[in-house]
Parts: C-alpha cells; structure tokens; sequence
C-alpha cells in the first residue's frame, strides 16, 4: 500500500523564525511529513537559497511541494497576462525543483465568460508551452492543475482529469474543501470513493499511489468557496475522507491549509493512522 503523508501549506505557525529552512525542520519535529513551499505571492527563493532547502529536507526526511501564484490565469484574453503567467509558472517549477520538490500546484484560470470546451483548448495550449519548455531544460516535476473552489474559476474534476490525460507531466491536485465548496454537495464517504475511482479510471493506479491531495475547513455560498476554516467550525466530513483515502490505498501527500494549519495537519494524520 502506498504511503500517505501529511503536512502544511506554507511554514508552520509555530516557527520561530518564519524561514523556510526552519519550517521544514519544525514540519518534522512536529512529526510531519510534508510542506508546500508558498510562492503564492511570488517566488521569494533563489537559486542560490534552493541546494540548503533541498539539503535540510533531505536530511529531516521532509518531501516538498510547491504551489505557484495565485494570479496565475492560462485562459487569459489578453497575450502579456497569458506569457506572464507562463513565465512564473516555469519560474516557481524550476526553482520547486531545485529545492527538491515533485509537484507545482498552480490555478488554472477564469472561465472569463468562455465555455468549458473553449478555456479547456485555451489551457491546455498555453500550458503546453510551459510543459515543453520544462521538458527541454530538463526540469524534472510535475504540474498540478488544482481543483477550483468558485464557479468562477476553471477547475472542476473533469477539466483537470481531461488536462492530465492531454498534457505530459502533469496531475490533479484534488482540494477536497474546494470541490465541496464549489456545489455544496461532494462530502460523504461514497462521494468521495467515486472521485478516486473516477481518477484511476481515466488516470490509472499512479493517480492514486501519488496524489496530491488539499484539505481545510471551508466556508461558501452560491458562488462556491468564501474562505477557509479550521476543521472544526467547517461542515467538511474529514474523517470520512479519511476513511476513503485508506480504503481506496491512496498515497502521496496531503498538505493542510487550515488557518490552524499545523495543528489540522495533526489533527488528520492522526485520525487516519488511529486503528492502524
């Protein structure tokens, strides 16, 4: 069975020092698995910073993540936004894989009053051109289109399943919070065992041994996601998922965005190995 590890989006809270290089140390004496490095506003390391990062996670046995900015948009109408989040995508993957990291987390885009089927064809070619360019400069990661929280944005399950089918190198990054959010519905165990069939359906057997997995409490509306919440003041059925995610022999990484973030990431790795 492949193994499922837990970690945090971002440095832990309780860092002393909010440097990336003691967050990892703090994700393993917390006995943490994993941490998602947080370009979400930029990519704030060098090359020069990135082999010390790589070194310490190496040495504490943490696996690394990372997730790129947020305003990325691959469906832009505009050319300069679209070569612009083209540029920081292959900016926040080459420098996530000299730190060590597998997998680069990124937004796909807005819909932008387009269908599916036309941001689908804008997406996946403008991310082609990123996936190439990766490939020839010997970049080694995986590009992980996330699941969307707003109807607004491009993401639903299908649209990230028919990106990984199209595109090399590339995966879904199933935020669980995000994929309740966006209905209001898909949060019980049955729902959620029907997902990861669907992934290893159209994906195969590697779509569940290495996942790359989101989870929080969220708040939302008609619109979809507001914003996230500690586990507990969320409606999110954790430990059902939980359940799935043992009972389907899911692995890879499952990073906590909680605003409690540490603790939530506790919290899960916990419930999950409780009974073991």
């Amino acid at each position: 069975m492949a193994k499922l590890l837990f970690g945090t989006a971002g440095i832990p809270l309780s860092t002393w020092t909010q440097e990336t290089s003691e967050g990892i140390k703090r994700v393993a004496a917390l006995g943490l698995d994993c941490m998602e490095l947080e370009f979400v506003r930029g990519v704030y390391l060098n090359e020069i910073q990135t082999k010390a990062i790589a070194d310490i996670a190496q040495n504490n046995n943490i696996r690394l993540s990372a997730h790129a900015p947020y305003y990325l948009n691959f469906n832009a109408h505009e050319n300069h936004k679209l070569h612009a989040s083209q540029g920081m995508l292959y900016k926040s993957a080459r420098i996530a894989a000299l730190c060590g990291a597998k997998s680069v987390v990124f937004h796909p885009g807005f819909y932008l009053g387009d269908s599916s089927a036309q941001a689908s064809r804008s997406i996946q070619a403008a991310l082609s051109n990123v996936v190439e360019k990766l490939k020839a400069d010997m970049i080694n990661i995986t590009l992980r289109p996330e699941s969307a929280g707003k109807l607004s944005q491009f993401g639903s399950i299908d649209e990230l399943i028919h990106l990984s089918i199209s595109l090399e190198n590339t995966a879904p990054c199933i935020d669980f919070a995000h994929w309740h959010a966006r209905t209001g519905e898909n949060n019980s165990y049955g729902e959620f065992c029907e997902l990861l069939k669907d992934l290893h359906k159209n994906l195969g057997k590697i779509a569940l041994d290495d996942m790359h997995i989101h989870i929080s409490g969220i708040e939302y509306g008609k619109s979809g996601e507001k914003k996230h919440l500690p586990l507990a003041a969320s409606d999110l059925r954790y430990e059902d998922l939980l359940r799935a995610l043992k009972d389907n022999e899911v692995g890879g990484c499952v990073i906590c965005e909680s605003p409690v973030r540490e603790e939530d990431a506790l919290l899960l790795k916990e419930c999950y190995y409780r009974g073991s």
